[in-house]
């Protein structure tokens, strides 16, 4: 079985829970860094399927490895090769594909919750989630929904939070964040919580409740990325 390669960009946002997803399938995974300049020999023929993590970045302005990132994230979709994309890397692939990258007038931090359009009812990985999710978010930049693909869900704070083109799938909002990731964020980024903001939360916030938090946003992960793992090719 070739592996599926996951595009990391920053140490403060690593695959986390996703990985436990990927072991459970015993799907061998291979972590790709562009952006130190590791890899740059990346063969997509290697690989089954491409996950594009977060990371710290602006896609409206791209560096020279997010060019490389999105040169990748095209051919995939012309090779029939399922990407999933996770904040940063849901811009990336709204860009990619299209779609329209700009600075939020505010920042989403902290547990907000995500409300699932008409469209995810049907769709054969959201199926069953139900009306709204509770999630992790930390981000600066909104996206658009590329033509031809379909937008699944929205946010106070956010107009698009995912959208589904073919097998590809792209979300704004984390479900692989652990309590420890989260807390490397605050540690790293805390100055992005002093906003004055209804779209930020305070430390505090944030980590109130983590453990149960981020134990029900993992039901969601077995739930939406479980599905779209088992069920692209």
């Amino acid at each position: 079985m070739k592996p599926v390669a996951i595009f990391t960009h920053t140490e403060c946002e690593p695959p986390g829970y996703l990985v436990n997803l990927l072991r459970e399938l015993e799907y061998p995974f291979q972590l790709v860094c562009l952006h130190n300049g590791v890899n740059t020999d990346f063969k997509l023929a290697d690989f089954s399927k491409l996950i594009f993590m977060g990371g710290p970045g602006n896609v409206a302005e791209p560096e020279s490895w997010m060019l490389q990132e999105m040169a990748i994230i095209r051919q995939a979709r012309q090779d029939g090769i399922a990407v999933l994309g996770i904040c940063l890397g849901a811009q990336l692939m709204s860009r990619a594909l299209g779609g329209k990258i700009w600075q939020a007038d505010s920042l989403e931090v902290g547990w907000h919750e995500v409300r699932l359009l008409d469209a995810a009812r049907d769709n054969r990985w959201f199926q069953g989630l139900g009306e709204c999710i509770t999630v992790f978010q930390w981000h600066a930049h909104n996206f658009s929904a590329p033509p031809g693909a379909t937008a699944l869900a929205t946010s106070e704070c956010t107009p698009c939070q995912a959208f589904v083109d073919g097998d590809n799938l792209a979300i704004q909002f984390h479900l692989e964040m652990t309590v420890e990731i989260i807390q490397t964020l605050i540690e790293k980024y805390g100055g992005d919580l002093e906003s004055e903001s209804d779209c930020v939360q305070n430390r505090e916030q944030i980590l109130q409740h983590i453990e149960q938090r981020c134990a029900q946003t993992f039901r969601v992960a077995d739930h939406l990325l479980m599905n779209w793992l088992r069920q692209t090719p």
